[in-house]
């Protein structure tokens, strides 16, 4: 494992984007406008994190357990959703921007499943960043999925790194930091597995207020940490030298 000392930037952040609904209430707004909102904080903090020089950012935009919120407000979501594929992938292609994403993404309607499909296909070639929308995704369901995908596998040994290659972010680092905003103190069945030595950083501020002055400081506290990973701190100054 990757030991970070005081001054460098994660690799990988990944956020929990939480308080669209309540930054709307306060304003007297209608939910969606809350989630219209931030999906505006989400434009401004990937390209805050471009010019930072985040290789990785996963932004949580839709958990399996927001597909049983209400019919209306599902709808409008997943029209969000279409609307960002449809005006944002031109942007991440000039960018060098490389879109992935993680989560069951058959819980989705088709015709998003087919829009998701052509947008990793056209920004497959960007090298500058990797931003990897969570998409009816749940940590729980991902690991009962990759649990799946390993007894079909015919393996006979199991080890937490060869698990790992079942996840949906096989192909990713695991994140160095996981940002919450909104004034909640849990990870809401995000990145559980992925996330076990993540710093987790928890702000006050709603989702839509988001700035990328908000992202510097959260990365300047990242960067007065120590991470040990279970080790002592004799043993990493001998694993530096």
């Amino acid at each position: 494992m990757r030991s970070e000392g005081v001054g460098r930037l994660p690799r990988h952040i990944a956020i929990i984007m939480d308080g669209n609904g309540r930054w709307a209430e306060q304003k007297g707004l209608h939910r969606i406008q809350g989630h219209q909102a931030g999906v505006k904080a989400t434009r401004r903090v990937v390209r805050a994190a471009r010019r930072l020089g985040i290789p990785y950012l996963p932004p949580f935009a839709l958990s399996t357990e927001n597909l049983n919120r209400p019919k209306s407000e599902l709808n409008a979501l997943f029209n969000l959703l279409r609307e960002f594929i449809r005006k944002d992938v031109d942007e991440l292609v000039e960018n060098r921007i490389r879109l992935a994403v993680i989560g069951n993404l058959g819980l989705l309607p088709v015709d998003i499943q087919e829009m998701v499909a052509d947008a990793l296909d056209r920004t497959q070639a960007g090298k500058a960043m990797t931003l990897i929308i969570a998409i009816a995704y749940g940590s729980r369901d991902e690991i009962v999925r990759a649990t799946r995908k390993f007894c079909h596998s015919g393996k006979k040994n199991l080890n937490c790194e060869e698990f790992s290659q079942f996840l949906d972010t096989a192909e990713f680092p695991d994140p160095d930091m996981l940002i919450r905003t909104g004034n909640e103190l849990r990870i809401s069945n995000f990145l559980l597995w992925q996330a076990a030595y993540a710093e987790l950083y928890f702000t006050k501020t709603l989702w839509p207020d988001f700035r990328s002055r908000h992202l510097r400081a959260a990365v300047r506290e990242y960067q007065k940490r120590e991470r040990r990973f279970g080790l002592t701190r004799e043993q990493l100054r001998a694993k530096s030298r």
